[in-house]
């Protein structure tokens, strides 16, 4: 049985994009997955690490708001995890009640904050002067507006469908094209297993690294960046964030295209491990 831990409660984005991963993985899984909740970022990547469970399912960065750094700061730590996989999920919310609510029948909006911020303009225009309670999460908005008449939930159709709740209106979101980039992480003796069999596909694939510098001087970004140029390799993504070990001391994430066992790839990598303090592979995988 595989386990996969992702950040919950039951029914949050985490928890769809676990079961995505979990049936992408198909076959490989003999028995049925098993779903472990955890309550932030740091629990599912330390039951990860420690062998609790199989693989981790962690957001990485928002369309709207940007990276996730909670996650980039874990997978910058010392854990003996790989990313293995990537998946992007298009963020929709719904309103959700008991079966036979119409919207007339609504007096009282459950959410929680995030997404009551992303529907505030629809929820103004269709149910104008309805108090909006607050919940944790999604799951939370969906089972208890089910147990009660008169409730609606702003949520998941992944949520409805967890708790048996009726979507009224759908696409109810105030901005399109709201995207979560979401990664797969594993032990390094689960990924090295799994990488091959589970997610071996006829698509673009891609390297994330985290960088460390001797000591910060004047062209070091310029440095590590025409390696990749020079070696004609395409970066996706940079980013700065602070080591959290000495004030104004910086790290840089990359993405870029290619394997890590791409000969060119192999080349940078080195490159930079004879100038850099540290080199640290987070893990190549299929770009989603």
């Amino acid at each position: 049985m595989a386990t996969f831990a992702y950040l919950g409660p039951r029914a949050t984005f985490s928890d769809e994009v676990a079961h995505l991963f979990a049936r992408q993985l198909g076959a490989s899984c003999v028995e049925a997955p098993e779903f472990v909740a955890c309550a932030t970022i740091e629990e599912v990547f330390a039951k990860v690490d420690a062998g609790d469970a199989d693989f981790g399912v962690a957001p990485i960065e928002n369309s709207l708001e940007g990276s996730v750094n909670t996650t980039l700061d874990e997978l910058a730590s010392g854990h003996a995890v790989s990313i293995i996989g990537e998946k992007i999920l298009a963020i929709h919310h719904a309103l959700v009640a008991t079966a036979g609510t119409t919207l007339a029948d609504i007096n009282t909006l459950l959410s929680y904050p995030s997404a009551m911020e992303r529907c505030a303009r629809w929820t103004l225009r269709t149910l104008p002067g309805r108090p909006v309670l607050a919940v944790a999460s999604a799951g939370d908005a969906v089972r208890l507006a089910v147990e009660r008449q008169g409730y609606g939930a702003i949520a998941t159709e992944f949520a409805a469908g967890v708790y048996e709740g009726e979507i009224i209106e759908d696409n109810i979101e105030d901005t399109a094209n709201n995207l979560t980039s979401y990664l797969l992480i594993a032990g390094e003796g689960v990924a090295a297993t799994w990488r091959e069999a589970a997610f071996m596909q006829d698509v673009p694939w891609k390297t994330s690294v985290a960088l460390f510098q001797v000591d910060d001087k004047p062209g070091s970004l310029l440095l590590i960046l025409s390696e990749f140029a020079q070696a004609g390799i395409n970066l996706t993504k940079i980013q700065s964030r602070p080591t959290r070990q000495v004030m104004g001391e910086y790290m840089f994430f990359l993405d870029f295209e290619g394997r890590q066992d791409d000969p060119k790839v192999k080349a940078v990598l080195d490159s930079l491990r004879a100038v850099l303090r540290e080199v640290k592979v987070l893990g190549s995988y299929p770009a989603a």
